[in-house]
């Protein structure tokens, strides 16, 4: 394993474990989705609040593998402050990288900390763990 891939593990691993934006706040007025892969049985429930066009703040409980996880958790950290069109680009993006069989890379200054779960996408089982947070994200903006 390179050095690179060393640090990505462990970056997963951190979020996994120490998950940022774990535990639901808000109220019935926030916009609230609840997603589940039946393969794995990976679950989240996510909650987002916007304020006129702006994200601030997204909270989620679930219960799944270490990549679903660490994956919401890597969203929780980007999405607040994000209006909603920046959102739907960072969705969009992040959907097309898991989609490419690793073929692209998801950019840091874009990305952050879940630049980490680029390489997810050479395991088409697992990339369902790794969207399973962005798509509740999407529909619960749909739904605020």
């Amino acid at each position: 394993m390179s050095g690179l891939e060393s640090l990505y593990q462990e970056l997963i691993l951190d979020h996994a474990k120490n998950r940022r934006g774990f535990g639901l706040e808000g109220d019935e007025s926030d916009a609230t989705s609840h997603q589940r892969n039946p393969i794995c049985g990976d679950e989240i429930t996510l909650r987002v609040h916007v304020d006129g066009d702006r994200v601030t703040s997204l909270t989620w409980e679930g219960a799944g593998c270490s990549i679903s996880q660490a994956s919401a958790s890597m969203l929780a950290e980007l999405a607040e402050g994000l209006d909603r069109a920046a959102s739907e680009r960072l969705i969009e993006r992040f959907r097309e990288a898991m989609r490419s069989k690793g073929q692209l890379e998801l950019d840091e200054d874009e990305f952050g900390d879940a630049t980490a779960l680029s390489g997810v996408s050479k395991y088409t089982a697992r990339v369902k763990c790794a969207m399973l947070a962005w798509v509740a994200f999407e529909d619960a903006l749909r739904r605020s």
